[in-house]
């Protein structure tokens, strides 16, 4: 039997470690082909070498850096089929002591970031006829209130949003626009927060499954969500947070 995305190019953007590494080997174990980037030059070599493509070292806060690798990898790989929107940064601050530097940062690169890369490769997409799939990584942050995350969470409830309106927008090309909104999951990005016991506790009784996800939980249902079996959903954001949300 072929596999999900046999044959298929994707551009994971923040493939480096965590989700984003997590995601880029479900890609590859469905048939994929990856094409990985990273903020760090080292990091972009490293992700290359791991998937026998080219490095991609890219700030997705600056419009060109997002266009040259677009480009690199049209040229490299003759298309794009699949994108997935990881990179994303939090600083966490309570509502009271948040400083415009750390707002501009959360909201620039999670918001305006993923917004111009999905609008340089749907572009691309829409000259070339192509009918591609977008997921993004939200967070449950954007669909309910948590402690020390007004920023991180009102742009992801941006992302959720967005999401819907692309899907809106570009629908009529054949591109579907879809998401993911995880919980708490147990990367090295989240090994700070989740090693205090008092608050791993706290949020953890948030979750009446019990227990914190992990990387391949999240990177399965963006695969399913890139691939065929989802063909009819898009504007979609598949919340996959142990029930976090329910309640």
């Amino acid at each position: 039997m072929q596999s999900s995305l046999s044959g298929k190019t994707a551009l994971v953007v923040g493939a480096g470690r965590g989700l984003g590494a997590a995601i880029a080997d479900a890609i590859v174990d469905a048939g994929g082909i990856v094409y990985g980037t990273s903020r760090d030059p080292r990091t972009a070599a490293q992700i290359a070498e791991r998937y026998g493509t080219v490095p991609l070292s890219v700030d997705i806060r600056v419009l060109d850096s997002i266009r040259s690798a677009i480009a690199q990898v049209f040229s490299q790989a003759g298309s794009i089929d699949l994108l997935v929107n990881n990179a994303g940064v939090n600083a966490p601050q309570a509502a009271l002591d948040v400083d415009p530097d750390s707002w501009n940062l959360v909201h620039e690169t999670n918001v305006r970031g993923v917004f111009f890369t999905s609008q340089l490769v749907a572009q691309q997409w829409v000259q070339r006829q192509i009918a591609g799939s977008i997921v993004t990584v939200a967070s449950q942050a954007g669909l309910v209130a948590i402690e020390d995350r007004a920023a991180y969470g009102s742009s992801k409830a941006a992302v959720i949003h967005l999401t819907k309106q692309l899907a809106y927008e570009w629908a009529h090309y054949g591109i579907r626009v879809n998401a993911v909104a995880p919980t708490f999951v147990r990367t090295e990005l989240t090994a700070s927060t989740l090693a205090d016991p008092q608050r791993a506790k706290r949020l953890l009784d948030g979750i009446p499954l019990g227990r914190f996800g992990s990387p391949n939980e999240v990177a399965d249902c963006v695969v399913f969500l890139l691939g065929e079996s989802a063909s009819l959903i898009t504007g979609h954001t598949l919340v996959i947070d142990g029930g976090y949300t329910i309640h």
